[in-house]
This record gives C-alpha cells, sequence and structure tokens, in this order.
C-alpha cells in the first residue's frame, strides 16, 4: 500500500487534464515544461498545502509523462517516488528510479524526467535560506559553494525516521490546529533531519570536535560581511573562548577580530566602488550596506587605506 502524505483536504486537481496540474504545479513548486506520449486518455491529480515556509506536493501526471526544466532557481526538491517508477536524466548521471526512493534535486541543475503512466511522487519543496539556516544553527560547515546533494538516491526503509516526521508534517499542514509558530518548529526539524540522514557537500562536523580553522572563520565572515559581526559570535560559531578567539586572530593577522571584520568590509566597498561592473547607487547606500553608519569615519577609514576618497572612486569608475 502506498504511503500518504496528504488527505482529501489538500486536493486540488483530480481526474484532471494533465496540462492543469503542470501549470499549477509550475505556479507553486517548481517552473518545468511538460510533454505527453499520449494526452488522450490521461487523468491527472494533485495535492498541495503550505506548511510554513515548505511546500508539501503529491502529484501524479496518469500518463507516461516528460518533464523538462532548466533549473529550480533557489529552491531544492526532494523527491519521494510512490507508485511506479521515474527516470532521471541528470547533468552527470542517468537514475531509473521505482517506487520506495528518494533523490534531492539540487538548484540550478537541469533535468529531464520521465514518469511511468502510474507514477506517484510526493515532493518536498525546500527554499535554499531553509538548509543555510540549518547549518548556521547547528554550526555545520557550508562551503562557499551552494550546499550540493549527492546524486545517490535512498531507499525508504533507510530513512523510516524522516518519513515519519513527512507524515506528521502533512497532518499537522492540514489540520485547523496549526499554527505559524508549531509549523515553523516542524520546518526546521524536517529540514535538519533532511540534512542529517542525505548525502551532501555539508561537513557536519561541529567546531569542537576538531582543532580551530582560522580559514574556516574567514569563510563564515565572509559569508555574513553584511551582518554586524561581533567577537562574541565569531567565538560562539567557532566553539572557542573569547581569549582563544583574540589569540587565533593575532597569531594569523596581528589584529583584533573587529579590525579584520571591519578590512574585510572595507574591502567589500572598494571592489564595489571601483568595479564598473558592480551596481552602484551610490557611496552612501553602499557604506551602510555594509555596516559603515558614521560616513565621517568610513571617508577617513577609506582614505587612510585606500589614498583616496570613496567619491573619488566612484567618479573614476565612471570616467
Amino acid at each position: 500500500m502506498p504511503l500518504q502524505f496528504l488527505n482529501g483536504a489538500s486536493s486540488v486537481f483530480a481526474a484532471a487534464n494533465p496540462f492543469e496540474v503542470s501549470e499549477y504545479v509550475r505556479a507553486n513548486v517548481g517552473s518545468h515544461s511538460l510533454r505527453l506520449s499520449n494526452a488522450g486518455d490521461a487523468s491527472a491529480s494533485l495535492s498541495h498545502r503550505r506548511a510554513g515556509m515548505l511546500d508539501l506536493c503529491r502529484l501524479s501526471y496518469g500518463a507516461q509523462a516528460r518533464i523538462l526544466s532548466e533549473g529550480l532557481g533557489d529552491i531544492y526538491h526532494a523527491q519521494f517516488i510512490l507508485r511506479g517508477h521515474c527516470r532521471y536524466t541528470l547533468p552527470d548521471t542517468t537514475l531509473d528510479l521505482s517506487a520506495g526512493h528518494v533523490l534531492v534535486i539540487n538548484p540550478d541543475e537541469p533535468l529531464d524526467l520521465t514518469y511511468s503512466d502510474d507514477c506517484e511522487k510526493f515532493i518536498l519543496r525546500i527554499p535554499s535560506p531553509m538548509l543555510d539556516d540549518a547549518c548556521a544553527e547547528h554550526r555545520w560547515f557550508k562551503p562557499n559553494e551552494r550546499i550540493k546533494f549527492s546524486q545517490v538516491p535512498h531507499k525508504f526503509e533507510d530513512i523510516d525516521s524522516l518519513l515519519i516526521l513527512l507524515r506528521l508534517l502533512c497532518e499537522e499542514a492540514e489540520s485547523d490546529m496549526a499554527t505559524p509558530q508549531m509549523l515553523q518548529h516542524y520546518n526546521r526539524v524536517v529540514t535538519t533531519k533532511l540534512m542529517v540522514m542525505l548525502k551532501h557537500n555539508v561537513s557536519m562536523v561541529t567546531p569542537t570536535q576538531h582543532a580551530p580553522s582560522f580559514e574556516r572563520l574567514v569563510n563564515y565572515i565572509d559569508r555574513n560581511i553584511k551582518l554586524e559581526l561581533t567577537a562574541e559570535q565569531l567565538a560562539q560559531y567557532a566553539g572557542l573562548s573569547l581569549r582563544s578567539l583574540y589569540m587565533l586572530f593575532e597569531k594569523n593577522t596581528k589584529t583584533t577580530p573587529k579590525n579584520f571584520v571591519r578590512q574585510k568590509k572595507l574591502e567589500q566597498v572598494h571592489a564595489i566602488l571601483t568595479n564598473p561592473a558592480q551596481c552602484c547607487p551610490n557611496v552612501t547606500a553602499v557604506a551602510l550596506e555594509y555596516g559603515f553608519t558614521h560616513l565621517g569615519r568610513f571617508s577617513e577609514l577609506y582614505k587612510s587605506t585606500y589614498g583616496v576618497l570613496p567619491s573619488q572612486s566612484i567618479r573614476c569608475r565612471q570616467s
């Protein structure tokens, strides 16, 4: 018996035209185009429910269907095959997956999927920032490039606890008792569970389990350079005491964490002001974007570092 993730309360289409279902999916779940081998007898169905920041979707096109997409933009799809089978033609591999398998589709990867006429899927749509937030919360080491899940399918029996969580999330999303705060908690748990159970390019080793890495701290600063990063925040991220953090920066940069972050911010501003290809409305807007709220001190610091005022830099690139 196939797994049931959404009940009748979430039904959007039943015995419908596949192209109507495709149009709805394109607007709410992911951009794609649909091709059918035989549309005459097709009877498609779709259930959909928003659960916090996640989208839950169960669909069947009722005929052999080919789905083409240039990429999902800034979202991930965890696709659970409930019935039938699906061929995934991906940039680096081709997979023929039957019911009982799950595969995560990464953003910006072109897709060529072929559904069997009896194929039914449950799709979990995950915005990219949710995975970034999970990494930040658990202090996992996310690479500079985008998080990328391995194109290796997983069997349902190996991820049973994740399936249980998803069924609970579906029930809560369909319940009149669910609150936004409750769904937000479920979102965090489900996203974390997905990261823990499936394969990807994120290191799950926390900072306290290995020697402090200055390069890792620099990567964190670069990723969050527009935020106001304090020494306390950096110490917490690295799993260090404040004293150990200052010693680490003294060893590697001969300066304090505060001065190092300020210099990195200044470098970003300078790069924007001097690069004609960068969008730059004015000096004030760029300075404020990177946290320089005292414009007089910012100008002095900029000139002492680069020998010209920021206004001169922006004028030079316009000449």
